[in-house]
């Protein structure tokens, strides 16, 4: 057996760094990666230098700490303090949209958001907002989006010919 791992040594850490590894993966800590880590260097340097023990282990906790203290904590940074993740209907609360079908008070509007149409009501319940003004999602009922308008219509959108202004102004308008 010993002579197996005198002349395998790189398995052994091989394999030292499969269990860190597959730690890792229950602790989710990051700190066994970057023993992992180490002991693949010293893997590295027993598959050329495998009579050179004590090469292998300064090299591995060389590499181990050098990773515990410069890239550890920029992934710990960014997997606790990323951005909220918001799931289902809520991620559309605060986007902008645009009316393509008038919207009611007592319902049947509909605008585009993210390239969805959505069924929508007024805010307020009393307004009646055209197509083409752009509104932004304040709250959803149900599979409802309850939206306030936040600009002008926007006629130029909607290729409504008669609110299209003219490109030429030296032509006559088109009928």
């Amino acid at each position: 057996m010993m002579d197996w791992l005198r002349d395998n040594v790189w398995a052994a850490w091989l394999t030292i760094a499969a269990v860190l590894g597959l730690a890792e993966l229950a602790s989710l800590d990051f700190t066994l990666l970057m023993l992992a880590a180490g002991a693949l260097t010293a893997a590295g340097v027993a598959a050329f230098l495998p009579g050179l023990l004590w090469l292998q282990i300064v090299v591995g906790l060389i590499t181990a700490g050098a990773m515990l203290a410069a890239i550890r904590p920029l992934l710990v940074r960014k997997m606790h303090h990323g951005g909220e993740l918001k799931t289902g209907s809520a991620h559309v609360i605060g986007r902008n949209g645009t009316v393509v079908k008038e919207i009611h008070p007592d319902g049947g509007g509909s605008i585009r958001l993210n390239g969805e149409l959505w069924t929508d009501r007024p805010y307020d319940e009393v307004s009646t907002i055209p197509p083409g003004t752009r509104v932004e999602v304040m709250a959803i009922d149900g599979a409802t989006a309850v939206v306030y308008p936040v600009g002008d219509p926007l006629h130029h959108q909607l290729n409504n010919p008669e609110s299209t202004p003219n490109p030429n102004p030296t032509d006559p308008p088109k009928n």
